[in-house]
């Protein structure tokens, strides 16, 4: 690809805050975005921006008393487009941003901060009832069904005498028909475990050495496909989740991608094969995954496994010098993506000719 047809990552509008912003998420169908953190003094913030005439304006600002964390629109429909969030004291909201003076819906999730959050059957995108999950530092991963109140429909903690890990990051998957779902979940030790919720199970285990920083499924409405974790080290790695062999499990390619934590992944929504990494150093690379000629093979054995593909960096930039700590791709506009860094900066990106890959 000539220098000419590479896509281009262009700062469009960049905006300090006067807080730490911890995630931040387009509010579907709309030019509007989300951001979620703390204020120096201890409390925690929601912001809603709008963007408008090449520039960002503040429609509404919402006080919390915990810092929240972590925030996703996966569970709610496409009419109410109701936020999920979770916070510091362990609680998990689900705010109308209408009118968010009470939470629509509210539970003590955890005993401690829940670290990551993700949301399915909502925004009509998988099969299946509206579910959130949430991991957290106590080390428990646990699934929500809002219309339940009070109790998880799913707790995946650490048996008895196990050490418990912090839990960083949960993402959900194969929620292709009404039945099937899984949900991923990284650990701070480098345990990626996989969550089978249809026979409340685990379905697969392994550990990649160093602490998982952000788990996403290349889709979550179709049979499992692709997963990519990353890591502390500057490393991520993509599991071809389509075969998995009895003893040597899902076959991955790995790459060193940063010189240093790889915070985050996001693939692009309107093209699963392209996806962005954000960095501790402050850049964000872009990647296209290429399929194998063939998906699978036999060993000698005659089992059949799966067989890795190859990533390509098709562009990367530096946007800042603190780690970027949070991304988010607009479901409706392609290439147009929201990124938070701990420099105190939102900045909206545009990623230029992606339709050409």
């Amino acid at each position: 690809m000539s220098a000419f047809e590479k896509p281009q990552i262009i700062a469009h509008i960049q905006k300090g805050f006067n807080y730490t912003v911890f995630d931040c998420k387009w509010v579907p169908c709309s030019a509007k975005f989300v951001t979620m953190g703390n204020f120096a003094r201890g409390t925690g913030v929601i912001q809603l921006y709008e963007i408008q005439h090449g520039d960002l304006k503040l429609l509404r600002e919402i006080e919390k008393a915990k810092p929240i964390k972590c925030g996703t629109f996966g569970a709610t429909s496409l009419q109410q487009r109701y936020l999920a969030t979770g916070d510091f004291g362990g609680n998990l909201h689900i705010w109308n941003l209408e009118a968010p003076e009470m939470p629509v819906y509210s539970v003590k999730g955890h005993k401690e901060i829940i670290n990551a959050i993700d949301g399915v059957g909502g925004l009509g995108i998988g099969e299946g009832a509206p579910e959130i999950v949430t991991g957290s530092r106590d080390g428990t991963v646990k699934v929500w069904d809002p219309r339940q109140k009070d109790d998880p429909v799913a707790n995946m903690e650490p048996v008895q005498g196990e050490n418990k890990r912090d839990c960083w990051t949960v993402a959900f998957g194969n929620a292709y028909n009404q039945e099937e779902r899984v949900v991923c979940a990284g650990y701070d030790n480098g345990d990626i475990k996989l969550f089978d919720l249809r026979n409340m199970a685990l379905r697969w285990e392994t550990n990649i050495k160093n602490g998982v920083c952000s788990l996403e499924f290349d889709r979550k409405d179709i049979s499992m496909n692709k997963l990519v974790a990353t890591s502390l080290e500057g490393k991520f790695h993509v599991f071809d989740m389509r075969t998995r062999h009895p003893t040597k499990g899902f076959a991955s390619v790995s790459e060193k991608a940063h010189k240093s934590t790889v915070w985050q992944v996001r693939h692009l929504p309107q093209n699963r094969e392209l996806f962005l990494t954000a960095g501790g150093a402050g850049g964000l690379h872009l990647w296209k995954y290429e399929y194998p000629i063939q998906r699978s093979k036999k060993d000698s054995e005659g089992i059949e496994m799966g067989v890795a593909g190859s990533v390509s960096l098709l562009q990367n930039v530096t946007l800042s010098t603190q780690p970027i700590s949070s991304l988010d791709w607009s479901p409706d506009k392609r290439g147009l993506c929201v990124c938070s860094s701990f420099d105190q900066t939102v900045r909206v990106l545009i990623v230029t000719k992606l339709h050409k890959i």
